[in-house]
């Protein structure tokens, strides 16, 4: 019988606080920020132990990127309007020019920080540093904010 775990972010406190500018986008063009809570369901078969996946090692990888991405920008790199220079990070868009100090930012390699893409990220990040044995499919989640957010699932077999 397959089964599966769910971590919710906001319950369990795997959160991040970060700005954006979301480039060629009219509304979300402005710099502005969100406070973000990380999701993740894993389907799979449960060990003899009755375990699909330990609930602590997928809490720990994500609170580990929630926390690279806290209190920084999010710069896209993939966007042809970013440049990385050596002290600092330069983002055109709609006509405005912003400098963040580079400490300040998280280089991401996407070319929009939609939640689509946060999502994406995250869910890469997640399969390169956890074991996938025994899991069918994991989903992982990225609000912002309460009501509002993107999904994304893989099937893992």
């Amino acid at each position: 019988m397959e089964t599966y775990i769910e971590i919710d972010g906001w319950q369990t406190n795997i959160r991040f606080s970060s700005a954006h500018v979301i480039p060629e986008y009219e509304k979300c063009g402005r710099l502005h920020g969100h406070t973000y809570a990380i999701h993740a369901k894993i389907w799979g078969e449960r060990d003899k132990n009755g375990i699909v996946v330990d609930f602590s090692v997928i809490k720990n990888v994500l609170r580990k990127i929630a926390k690279e991405l806290d209190h920084r920008v999010i710069i896209p790199k993939e966007y042809d309007g970013v440049e990385i220079k050596e002290e600092s990070v330069e983002l055109e868009n709609n006509g405005k020019k912003y400098v963040f100090p580079k400490e300040d930012c998280v280089i991401l390699p996407i070319n929009s920080s939609s939640a689509e893409n946060l999502v994406e990220y995250i869910l890469q990040r997640v399969l390169n540093e956890i074991s996938t044995k025994g899991m069918k499919e994991i989903e992982i989640g990225v609000d912002e904010g309460f009501g509002q957010g993107a999904r994304l699932r893989r099937k893992l077999e």
